[in-house]
C-alpha cells in the first residue's frame, strides 16, 4: 500500500508513541521513512528508531523554531529529491493550560498550546510543500475536538483550531493535488497521555461506550488509518477527519445515561395533577 513512498514522521518519543506505531506499519507496507526529534529528546528518538525493522535517519526539528525548517527541507531534498507523505504527530500544552482551571490560564500558556499543537501543522506543511509530489499526503493527529472535555482545556481549543488549519491547508495544497487530512484517535496510553488530567477515567468510559470496543493500549487501528490516508487509496480525500475511535464520536455522552427526572405539572383544564417527563414528551 505504501510501496516506494517516502514519508517524514514526527512525534516518535517512545515505542508507545502513536507515531512509532505508524512508522512500524509504514515500513511493513513498503515505505521508506525519516523521523524527527529535538532537544534532549533527539537522542531518545534516535535510540527508539533503532528498534524499528529498518532503522531510519533521525533529523532535528523543533516546530517552534523557524530556523529548523530550512535544514530539514534541504536534507530531505538531498536524500530523496521529493516527499510523498508527512505525519504531524506533535502537540503540547503547558501544565497551567491543561489543569482544569480554564479561566485562570494565562495568555502565554494558551499561545504555546496553540502554536505547538495547531499552528505548527501549517509551519511544517509550508516548509515541506515544495517537496511534496503530486498526490502527496499530509496527515495530522486529532482528538474529539467538538466538545469540552474535563480538564482538556486549551489543548481542546488547540485541537479545534487544528481542524480548521487542516481545512485551509487542504484548500491551499489542492491545486497541486496534495492532500491534507486528520485522524481523530480515541484515548491511547502514551507518554503524552500521562499529562492529561482524568485520562484514565476518560479511557475507561470510552472502552465502555465504544460500539466496536476500544483498547487504550492498542495503537494499531490508528496507525492503519494514518497509513490509509498516506496511501493512494485516499487520493480523493482531503480536508477530512477520519475517526479511529471505536465509534464513540457517533454516540451520545460518555458514561451511563442519566435517569430522566420527573416533575409534577398541574393540568389547569381539569385541575388534576399529572406527571410529565422534564423534556416535555408525554406518552399515551
Amino acid at each position: 500500500m505504501l510501496s516506494g513512498k517516502r514519508i517524514l514522521i514526527t512525534g516518535v518519543v517512545t515505542r508507545e508513541s502513536i507515531a512509532y506505531a505508524v512508522a512500524e506499519r509504514a515500513q511493513a507496507l513498503g515505505a521508506e521513512i525519516v523521523l524527527t526529534g529535538f532537544g534532549r529528546g533527539l537522542a531518545v528518538t534516535r535510540r527508539v528508531a533503532r528498534r524499528l525493522p529498518d532503522p531510519p535517519e533521525v533529523l532535528e526539528l523543533d516546530v517552534n523554531e523557524p530556523s529548523h525548517f530550512g535544514p530539514l527541507a534541504a536534507r530531505i531534498e538531498a536524500k530523496w529529491g521529493g516527499l510523498d507523505g508527512v505525519l504531524h504527530a506533535i502537540a503540547y500544552a503547558p501544565p497551567d493550560a491543561l489543569d482544569g482551571h480554564f479561566l485562570a490560564t494565562p495568555a502565554e500558556s494558551a499561545l504555546v498550546a496553540f502554536r505547538t499543537s495547531a499552528f505548527s501543522f501549517q509551519a511544517l506543511t509550508a516548509a515541506l510543500e515544495p517537496l511534496l509530489t503530486p498526490h502527496g499526503s499530509v496527515v495530522g493527529l486529532d482528538f474529539d475536538a467538538p466538545v469540552a472535555w474535563p480538564a482538556y482545556d486549551w489543548m481542546g481549543v488547540s485541537k479545534a483550531a487544528l481542524r480548521m488549519v487542516t481545512r485551509y491547508l487542504a484548500r491551499e495544497l489542492g491545486p497541486r493535488q496534495a492532500r491534507v487530512n486528520l485522524v481523530s484517535a480515541g484515548p491511547l496510553r502514551t507518554m503524552a497521555s500521562g499529562g492529561v488530567p482524568l485520562f484514565d477515567e476518560m479511557a475507561d468510559a470510552w472502552t465502555t461506550q465504544a460500539p466496536l470496543g476500544w483498547d487504550p493500549s492498542d495503537r494499531a487501528p490508528v496507525a492503519d488509518a494514518v497509513c490509509m490516508l498516506l496511501s493512494d487509496y485516499a487520493r480523493a480525500m482531503t480536508g477530512e477527519i477520519v475517526f479511529a475511535d471505536g465509534g464513540v464520536h457517533a454516540m451520545g455522552p460518555l458514561g451511563p445515561a442519566p435517569a430522566m427526572p420527573l416533575v409534577t405539572c398541574v393540568d389547569t383544564a381539569s385541575s388534576n395533577g399529572h406527571v410529565e417527563p422534564a423534556n416535555g414528551v408525554t406518552s399515551g
